[in-house]
């Protein structure tokens, strides 16, 4: 039994990259459950003791904090990065479809939302007209991402922009 969870809607397949992406199999709803990160809770020491593949594989979950991943990879474990992504965090595991997402499209999420330590850095070629090129672990301090992705930051990054901004000074910035 995994200890991820991918909605029985999606299913993972190889990719002709020679890896592997999970695709939705069956429309998924805006606002559905997509998946579930589940996992071994790791320090940064222990962290960093990991092999590449399977750092690639985890997610961070607080500050210093990190979900590896089995050890054998699950269909979960295959949701990819993108600009442009069709699922958003909902609290430090879950990943919810953010908009109807139609069969045979990729399962991603922009890793911005939940990435925040220099471990998490990659060239990136998801191919969004707006794509970042470079993706690393201080993304979410975009001021453009963090208005895109209010509300959908783990719950450790949504801590970390709120103490950037001044007491006040959001509610000004949303009262335009």
């Amino acid at each position: 039994m995994g200890v991820s969870y991918l909605t029985p809607k999606a299913h993972a397949i190889a990719t002709t990259a020679g890896h592997f992406a999970s695709v939705a199999s069956e429309a998924i709803a805006a606002g559905e459950t997509v998946a579930a990160f589940g996992g071994t809770c790791l320090t940064i020491d222990q962290f960093a003791l990991l092999s590449a593949e399977r750092r690639r594989r985890s997610i961070q979950v607080d500050e210093l904090l990190f979900l590896a991943g089995d050890v054998d990879p699950e269909p979960a474990d295959h949701i990819e990065h993108s600009c442009l992504p069709n699922c958003a965090m909902s609290g430090a595991v879950v990943l919810v479809a953010a908009r109807n997402i139609e069969p045979g499209e990729a399962i991603t999420y922009d890793y911005a939302m939940s990435d925040g330590h220099d471990n998490d850095g990659f060239e990136c070629r998801c191919g969004a007209p707006d794509c970042r090129g470079t993706i690393t672990g201080r993304d979410w301090m975009l001021p453009d991402l963090q208005l895109r992705y209010r509300g959908q930051f783990s719950p450790y990054l949504a801590r970390r922009i709120a103490a950037l901004v001044p007491a006040g000074a959001e509610r000004r910035a949303f009262a335009l």
